[in-house]
């Protein structure tokens, strides 16, 4: 008979656990738990108890177990989870999952062709992000379970993965579920850190007490508790150390001895003078395969060899066996309970447990067991012309196993090699430090020149740079000194990405330091445009604070960027000559950007070159690049998102969620400037969360300071400070996007609440941060808002500053177009020519047709200057930006425009409507809309002469609107009358 337990014993505790668990999911508050435990304790089989009561609450469950062969296979469990699932039920095809199926793609086979443009590697944060979106919509109706199991022997790739569903899966209906040893690594750092970040509970199996490990084998045995014979009990307890396997495995070989056996008076235990010792657990497998046929034990012993999961196919080349006495052999070791088919690939088996693999190899002596390594990695090597990634790490272990280091080391620095290429980094540093430590000598520093741009590729730059630095030195000009300094200069360009800029200038002098005083053409031109981006980067000063690079408000900087713009435009020419096609895009891209300064059709004459060669070469990244900052130079022109449009559509095909995430916050930019708010709210609220798990910065930043700006543009202060503090604590104040903060933000805002002078403070902060830092945002206010205010005010500088704008790059965009037309319309009017004036507002206007909400603010600004200088029609244009601002709920400057008006000697009808915008408890206590204007205003806790000026009424009328307000809301004084706005605000 088979000794398996059929009822779990001695883990009351941890069920309880993992339904809660499950009722916690069912409610839509996602769980993790890690189960941690020796090989055999028991994690497996209480895991799979979860997984069978998710069954009956007919959850989907997910079940994948990581490889216990040492071999290194990049996402193996998620694969094999996502099979177990798909397999059966078919791929999900809701419309949410679509942005995220070509990230996806390398996890379900389904998905796979053509769902990742070539060249494209899927960052491990994309995956984790797209992976935890498909589990919340398998989740949507009844909760999920992803149960992996031996995370102790995954690979980085999905070590990384599984943390990162972990610390975001809080608010999603999914149970993670995670089994592994208490070996030191990756699997149990992550489980102790989210355990002590309470994102994850940690149960650790210890082993079982007597009354279960009796319960257990009466279990087995099919008989009560009391009927285990005490001596058969005491021997397990003794022998076993509470391990459930070892009790099971303890328990079969007392059956299959006859030791143990049925009388007619119940079980029994025969006397055996043999001390079975805790090494027990191999003497009986030897015992057991000595039971086994000849062919079948040898099988076994080769089977182990190989590992506890392996394939049919190693198999056969291993023992020489046929077909059918190879699957004859199979079923006989199947049928006994040591193997099984493995359920996640038709031709792979497994054993029971990895302790039996361990078990049996260890029944042969140790010299056996290197001559049958050796002979299977001789007949693994002899069975293909070219080895697979896992073929060759195979052959890597099994050399290890009989002896020789510096075979194994060649084959794992290999399939390293491989995986950096494919962009599995963090496997690919997992391979090269095992080569590392088992190369010979003088192959020891070529691994460790890999090792280094796997791991920086990893995000672990400390790590390399302590690899490259600690290489011992090379003659400047040799084979050795180039491949360092290619390294070196890789490490640079990880480094200038991740704004390192400290880190990424050691590289490049270390890179420049051993290729010498004469590089080759292609070398420099690949550190040339490190150096270029580098020179674009804020430098942080003893605060913390952006201040760009050394020098930039002076001639020193301006040189030293002219510098950097012609060597990466001689990058780019002898990139294409030497054929490094990536070299050559990333010099496009860097000019540019340097070269928007002169105008936008020679920026885009850059991009049109990159686009060229990226499409030539196949460069995935680099096309959907160019498309991207095509488009955006296009909006910038026209206001129009048409070709922002194509380059998402571009971003979507390649499989980029970071670079989808960034077109994206663009076109919400686009529709805060157009007005349209819903969309902008919608793309901000669906991505703000996500791109910062994304750990897509730059982006995140750029929707935050979105967020910001739409609320600024609707006249909502609260709003737009808890945006901006938001943005600040994103490091957005040492960004390159304080030019947008200040002059698009911040300035607009206070211009919504009738603040001029805050506003030019603002534009003047802009300017002021511009002339420090190389900026290449153009819609910060120096070239159209700023101008039009100065002139408007009557300012000395006012007609320079028109003219510098008009003269700009940055003046012939739409949005400064619209504001420099109005600047030039209240000149000419100033200079007695009405008609040239009323032309000019006409060609502002179709500048303008874009964006309605800055249109409406150039007609409030400019009919003041219009009526005092007898110009065009100002009196329609306050019409017409007072309904405009009234319907869009921005009292002040609706306000603003019915007080020109009466100063004009304008009838102004007073605005009663609006009721609707009141709270309901404040309409039922008979606030009216004047009233609730007020009350809106004292969130901020102004003096009455403040209020007065925004809504452009006397001082006494805003008394009196107090007094009102304070009976018919039972405000006892002014202070709780301005805490109840600040808390309707908020609500």
């Amino acid at each position: 008979m088979r000794a398996t337990s059929s009822v779990i014993v001695g883990r009351d505790a941890e069920i309880r656990l993992l339904d809660e668990a499950l009722e916690s999911v069912t409610r839509g508050a996602g769980r993790a738990v890690f189960l941690v435990g020796e090989a055999g304790i028991g994690k497996s089989r209480l895991a799979g108890e979860s997984t069978l009561r998710a069954y009956d609450r007919d959850m989907p469950v997910l079940r994948g177990r990581a490889t216990s062969t040492g071999l290194v296979v990049p996402f193996r469990p998620l694969v094999e989870a996502l099979s177990s699932r798909f397999r059966a039920a078919g791929a999900p095809d809701d419309p949410e999952l679509q942005p995220y199926r070509p990230a996806l793609a390398g996890l379900v086979p389904e998905w796979r062709a053509g769902a990742v443009a070539p060249g494209y590697a899927i960052s491990l944060v994309e995956l984790a992000e797209a992976l935890l979106r498909l589990l919340a919509v398998l989740g949507r109706e009844r909760g999920c379970v992803i149960l992996l199991e031996d995370l102790h022997d995954s690979d980085t790739e999905t070590i990384a993965v599984v943390e990162y569903v972990v610390d975001n899966v809080a608010e999603l209906p999914v149970l993670l579920v995670g089994t592994l040893r208490p070996d030191p690594g990756p699997a149990l750092d992550l489980a102790l850190a989210a355990e002590l970040r309470n994102t994850a509970s940690l149960r650790e199996l210890g082993p079982l007490d007597e009354a279960a490990v009796r319960d257990m084998a009466a279990a087995c045995l099919d008989v009560g508790p009391g009927e285990v014979p005490p001596d058969a009990q005491r021997h397990l307890s003794q022998w076993a150390g509470g391990n459930p396997y070892l009790v099971e495995v303890l328990l079969a070989d007392l059956l299959d001895t006859g030791r143990l056996s049925r009388a007619e008076g119940g079980w029994q235990l025969a006397e055996h003078d043999e001390a079975t010792v805790p090494t027990g657990a191999v003497r009986s497998w030897a015992r057991r395969l000595a039971r086994l046929d000849e062919p079948v034990r040898e099988l076994l012993l080769v089977a182990a060899t190989l590992g506890g999961r392996f394939s049919v196919g190693a198999l056969r080349a291993v023992t020489g066996l046929d077909d059918r006495a190879l699957f004859a052999h199979l079923r006989s070791a199947s049928e006994v309970g040591i193997i099984g088919p493995d359920g996640a690939a038709h031709d792979h088996y497994t054993f029971r447990h990895v302790l039996t693999a361990d078990a049996l190899r260890a029944s042969l002596p140790p010299a056996e067991q290197a001559a049958l390594a050796r002979r299977a990695a001789s007949a693994i090597e002899d069975s293909a012309v070219e080895l697979c990634g896992d073929q060759k790490q195979l052959v890597a272990t099994l050399r290890l196993a009989a002896g020789d280091k510096v075979a194994a080391s060649r084959q794992f620095a290999e399939v390293g090699r491989q995986m950096l290429d494919a962009g599995a980094s963090g496997s690919a540093a997992m391979l090269l430090e095992r080569a590392r430590g088992l190369a010979a000598d003088e192959e020891r520093d070529e691994v460790t020149v890999q090792l280094a741009i796997a791991q920086a590729e990893s995000g672990r730059l400390d790590e390399a740079a302590a690899l490259l630095d600690d290489l011992p030195p090379a003659p400047a000009g040799s084979r050795a000194a180039e491949e360092r300094a290619q390294a070196h200069t890789q490490v640079a360009w990880v480094a200038t990405m991740a704004e390192q800029p400290a880190q990424a200038r050691r590289r490049i002098r270390a890179a420049r330091a051993l290729l010498g005083a004469d590089p080759r053409p292609e070398q420099e031109a690949a550190l040339a445009v490190v150096e270029g981006h580098l020179a674009l980067l804020p430098e942080q000063d003893g605060r913390g604070e952006g201040r760009g690079p050394v020098g930039w408000g002076g001639e020193d900087g301006r040189e030293r960027l002219e510098e950097a713009e012609r060597s990466a435009r001689r990058a780019a020419l002898t990139a294409e000559q030497r054929g490094r096609p990536v070299v050559a895009c990333q010099a496009w891209q860097l000019l540019a950007m340097l070269s928007r300064e002169r105008g936008f059709d020679e920026a885009d004459a850059c991009l049109e070159r990159m686009l060229a060669v990226a499409e030539e070469h196949r460069l995935a990244v680099y096309r959907a690049e160019a498309l991207v900052r095509l488009g955006t130079n296009a909006f910038m022109r026209t206001g129009e998102a048409t070709r922002l449009e194509t380059a998402r559509t571009a971003a979507h095909e390649l499989g980029s969620l970071a670079l989808l995430q960034s077109v994206d916050g663009l076109l919400a930019m686009q529709s805060v400037l157009g007005g349209r708010w819903e969309r902008a709210r919608g793309i901000v609220e669906r991505l703000v969360e996500a791109s910062a798990r994304l750990q897509n910065l730059s982006t995140h930043r750029y929707l935050l300071l979105v967020d910001a700006t739409l609320a600024a543009h609707q006249g909502r202060p609260r709003e737009q400070e808890r945006a901006l503090l938001r943005f600040r604590r994103a490091g957005g104040q040492e960004s390159m996007l304080v030019p947008l903060q200040r002059g698009l933000c911040q300035a607009v805002g206070a211009l919504m609440g009738e603040d001029r002078v805050r506003a030019k403070a603002e534009l003047d902060a802009a300017l002021a941060w511009e002339r420090e830092h190389p900026s290449f945002f153009y819609l910060s206010g120096r070239y159209g808002l700023g101008p039009l205010l100065r002139i408007l005010d009557g300012e000395d500088g006012g007609r320079e500053a028109h003219r510098e704008a008009l003269a700009s790059p940055g003046g012939q965009l739409a949005w400064n177009r619209m504001f420099l037309g109005m600047a030039d319309a209240v000149l000419r009017g100033r200079d007695g020519d009405p008609d040239g004036a009323r032309r000019a507002v006409e060609r502002a206007g179709r500048a303008a047709a874009v964006f309605p909400q800055a249109w409406h603010l150039a007609l409030r600004l400019t009919a003041e200057a219009a009526l005092a200088d007898s110009w065009g029609e100002p009196v329609a244009w306050l019409r017409t930006a007072e309904e405009y601002f009234h319907e869009a709920g921005v009292s002040p400057v609706a306000g603003a425009c019915r007080a020109v008006l009466r100063q004009a000697g304008v009838s102004v009808p007073q605005r009663r409507g609006g009721r609707e915008r009141i709270p309901a408890g404040l309409r039922t206590a008979g606030v009216t809309p004047r009233e609730y204007e007020v009350f809106v205003l004292l969130a901020e806790r102004p003096g009455n002469q403040q209020i007065a000026q925004s809504l452009c009424i006397s001082p006494r009328t805003v008394e009196k609107h107090m007094a009102s307000l304070m009976i018919k809301t039972g405000a006892a004084d002014r202070s709780a009358l301005c805490a109840l706005s600040a808390e309707c605000a908020d609500s």
